[in-house]
């Protein structure tokens, strides 16, 4: 199977108050190419759709019929979709009852069952082949707030062993389900230890749990064959590992984010591991300029600025 893992879409966003409409639909209609150009059979999104909890009706209209042009493109492709902490977990999963019987597949809220215990299964979502036939699992996790992670008592830290006891768990619970030793990928938003952060991730995504959220990758088994991340804009590898890896955003968020490429990253997932791992570069619809590069007098910049 071919999978494209991508995440922090941040639809709606106002740059400095001007609107990016343009460039997120340019962006979709280049995935959308994607996708067929690299015939893929299962698309991630890894968390944080939209900018806001309360999205727009535009920012709602434009994802949406995102997900209806991908599929009526290709029938057989898989879409599993998790919330990242700007999306309202609620209100991305809506529309869940329409895609009961598509390949779309919507993880917002981590469910319990009548006991109070975590309800794994619902996060355990089958890869399937053109036959429907059973290939692959998927540990599908949003962003995980306080009440979604086990309890874990006297941890000196508790979110963190929280959060690393919710996927031992999970992985656990996939393990017994699945009988043929299929490989098991699994998606999360969080922010991972050792992380290579820019201006917008250290002032906006850092301080969701005080600075305390650091998720090292021990936390995810050894045996998952990939781990796709979100939260964190800039795309890199977490702990050396190849298989674990945050996409970043797929458009500069700041002025801080023009340094680095965005990308997308595409990878084969085979019996025995993945392969053909590579990022594809995503055009810049919209170029950013600071104007001058470096400060300088006013008179300099007046003159920049006419020149431009």
């Amino acid at each position: 199977m071919r999978l494209l893992h991508t995440a922090d879409w941040h639809i709606g966003q106002l740059f400095h108050e001007y609107d990016r409409t343009y460039e997120h639909q340019q962006f979709l209609n280049w995935l959308l190419d994607t996708l067929l150009n690299e015939e893929i059979d299962v698309l991630l999104i890894s968390g944080d759709v939209f900018d806001l909890s309360n999205p727009s009706a535009a920012s709602i209209r434009m994802f949406y019929s995102f997900l209806n042009k991908a599929m009526t493109a290709n029938q057989f492709l898989q879409i599993i979709i998790t919330a990242g902490n700007h999306d309202s977990a609620a209100r991305l999963e809506s529309p869940k009852p329409l895609l009961e019987s598509s390949n779309i597949h919507i993880i917002g809220i981590v469910e319990k069952k009548q006991d109070g215990s975590i309800d794994y299964e619902k996060l355990i979502i089958p890869l399937k082949d053109k036959n429907g036939i059973t290939k692959a699992w998927c540990l599908a996790v949003p962003f995980l707030r306080i009440g979604d992670y086990p309890i874990i008592p006297e941890a000196e830290n508790p979110y963190v062993a929280g959060v690393a006891a919710f996927y031992a768990e999970l992985y656990n619970c996939a393990s017994t389900i699945e009988q043929a030793n299929h490989p098991i990928i699994c998606m999360g938003h969080l922010h991972a230890q050792h992380t290579d952060m820019t201006d917008v991730d250290k002032s906006a995504e850092r301080a969701i749990m005080g600075g305390i959220e650091c998720i090292g990758a021990t936390a995810f088994h050894e045996d998952i064959r990939y781990v796709a991340l979100g939260h964190i804009h800039k795309a890199q590898r977490i702990g050396g590992k190849e298989h674990i890896r945050y996409s970043g955003s797929p458009i500069p968020m700041s002025f801080s984010e023009l340094n680095y490429k965005h990308q997308v990253i595409v990878f084969n997932l085979e019996d025995q591991g993945i392969n053909n791992l590579e990022s594809i570069e995503v055009p810049v619809s919209v170029p950013l300029k600071r104007v001058p590069l470096v400060h300088n007098t006013l008179a300099e910049v007046i003159n920049e600025l006419e020149q431009l």
